[in-house]
């Protein structure tokens, strides 16, 4: 990773409930931040704006239009940011090229999946192209893997 890159964060599904709790959070506690410097993703850039404006977000919030079926436009949302931050699930269906285009890159990914067994398949398929590209891959981070923890101690 560089600090070339334009953003910090990018919340991918920013216009689901839960990618709408985490650009609502990002937008009150660094709206006016101008060292953390994250933009909102999704399918739809007419929904981005509209979720932008009911959160209170500054105007100047950037949006990205990026589906998961589109390689082309998720290579390119990543390589502009240090981290994409995640909601887009069921992962096992929308996740695989988003991995495959934070390995390759060296942009780390970030999720709340609970689906261990794509999880393995993820780190069997992507471990050695995110480590020499210097991706951290991080599953399950957030409130909704609480159970998942517990479960494994």
């Amino acid at each position: 990773m560089t600090s070339a890159k334009k953003f910090d964060i990018v919340v991918y599904g920013a216009t689901g409930f839960t990618g709408q709790l985490v650009a609502e959070y990002l937008a009150s506690r660094y709206g006016d931040d101008k060292d953390l410097k994250w933009a909102m993703a999704g399918r739809s850039l007419d929904k981005l704006k509209a979720v932008r404006d009911a959160l209170g977000a500054p105007s100047d919030t950037p949006l990205i239009a990026a589906d998961s079926s589109d390689t082309a436009a998720l290579k390119a949302m990543v390589e502009q940011t240090r981290s994409v931050l995640t909601t887009v699930g069921p992962y096992q269906w929308y996740g695989n090229e988003l991995i495959a285009a934070c390995a390759a890159s060296g942009t780390d990914y970030l999720d709340l999946c609970g689906e261990p067994v794509w999880m393995r398949q993820m780190i069997d398929k992507h471990e050695a192209e995110a480590k020499a590209s210097g991706a951290r891959i991080v599953f399950s981070c957030g409130f909704d893997s609480v159970p998942f923890e517990i479960g494994r101690a």
